[in-house]
């Protein structure tokens, strides 16, 4: 059913393909797009998202499982494209663009490793799929946007290279003091304390006594190492069908600078949705059903058919199932603090019913926030690795890449 209704959504989506000639601003993951002007730039952006569809002819997940994922996996592929998003952000920043005809950096090709589908990329449909069995979802099952969230949560622990925090809220409710904690380690190198000061001295720097002080505390607050953030928060905005008093909210959210997209779409049709014009959200389409790459031969990736070549698909807000969830990526703990700031401006003082909810300390009837970490026994039957590193036998085939 999944795959007639898609059949008819992307046929539906052709007569929406151009992006209207309007004044209205676009807005893709916190840029912001004239499309009488800019317009080029804009399908240059959304063409250099990592786009995750349908594969088929891949190996059989589990090793006895379904050797494709066509008509089940597109909230698995959204999911894989929200993280894939943090993970540019993270090693590529939020400006690197995607060119067919030039090389791209390695860190390109190794966040690209981690999302092929065989059994031993970290974020494959294969551990992805596996993982979801502790979610209590069978393998071929379709997912919500929630369990994908936990499913993530779960595998990047495994993940020491990109050593990404994945924080799913939980009640419509985002605790800082829990993100802080989860995101917060201990530093290499200990930073100095702050001596004593005397009134009227000044440094050997040059600062006043108290100036000298107040750097050196700000060295001190510094010496926990920041993982950059994958906060995702699941909501349900409405019964059938989205509640327009929360349209305006979600529209602000695409305009942040840490925005990370948003998963969700209609029921069993998952998209990933980047930003919107006026009434209307752009998406990225995963159903798709494209041939699984072969890798086998240590070449580079052919990588065209991971980024979507052709004018994003739209469709009315009003149309979009209630239950989502939100994605931002915060790569500090300055950018983690600049978001609640937003937030607060934003969302929570000019909205009297909100997304959801900001607060400072965990809620005292919450059971102790403990921050995940990676199990000693592996309990899922997925075959994990330690690090992407692993998928190489060696650094010449990172070069190898780059040629």
């Amino acid at each position: 059913m999944e795959a007639v209704l898609a059949k008819y959504e992307n046929q539906f989506s052709e007569l929406l393909e151009d992006l209207p000639d309007a004044d209205e601003p676009v807005w893709i993951l916190g840029e912001c797009y004239n499309v009488k002007t800019k317009k080029s730039e804009l399908l240059s952006d959304v063409r250099s998202r990592l786009w995750f569809t349908y594969r088929k002819k891949f190996s059989p997940i589990g090793g006895t499982g379904p050797s494709s994922d066509a008509g089940w996996g597109c909230m698995l592929r959204c999911g894989q494209m929200i993280l894939a998003q943090a993970l540019v952000c993270r090693h590529l920043g939020r400006d690197w663009r995607w060119d067919p005809e030039k090389h791209q950096p390695k860190e390109y090709h190794r966040i690209l490793s981690c999302f092929l589908d065989k059994k031993d990329s970290c974020y494959s449909i294969h551990q992805m799929a596996q993982m979801g069995v502790g979610e209590g979802k069978s393998v071929g099952e379709w997912y919500g946007p929630n369990t994908v969230a936990q499913v993530l949560k779960k595998l990047a622990l495994f993940d020491d290279w990109n050593t990404l925090a994945v924080y799913v809220s939980m009640d419509n409710t985002v605790v800082i003091e829990d993100i802080k904690k989860q995101c917060q380690q201990p530093g290499r190198e200990s930073k100095p304390r702050a001596g004593p000061c005397v009134r009227g001295e000044v440094s050997v720097s040059g600062q006043s006594c108290s100036e000298a002080q107040e750097r050196a505390l700000h060295l001190q607050s510094q010496s926990l190492d920041w993982r950059p953030l994958l906060l995702v928060i699941p909501l349900r905005m409405g019964i059938n069908s989205i509640n327009p008093v929360y349209i305006q909210a979600f529209k602000e959210c695409f305009k942040m600078p840490q925005s990370c997209g948003v998963l969700g779409g209609k029921p069993n049709l998952a998209y990933y949705f980047i930003g919107y014009i006026d009434d209307e959200l752009i998406y990225l389409d995963p159903h798709t059903t494209q041939q699984a790459v072969d890798t086998e031969s240590g070449s580079a990736v052919d990588d065209q058919s991971y980024h979507c070549q052709r004018t994003p698909h739209r469709m009315k807000i009003t149309s979009l199932d209630p239950s989502v969830a939100l994605g931002f990526f915060c790569k500090s703990e300055e950018d983690f603090d600049s978001w609640c700031d937003l937030v607060q401006q934003e969302l929570l003082k000019k909205r009297n019913l909100r997304m959801f909810e900001l607060v400072e300390k965990h809620p005292s009837h919450w059971p102790p926030f403990v921050p995940p970490t990676k199990p000693e026994v592996q309990t899922t039957g997925a075959e994990f690795i330690e690090s992407p590193d692993k998928l190489f036998e060696s650094e010449e085939e990172f070069e190898i890449l780059n040629v």
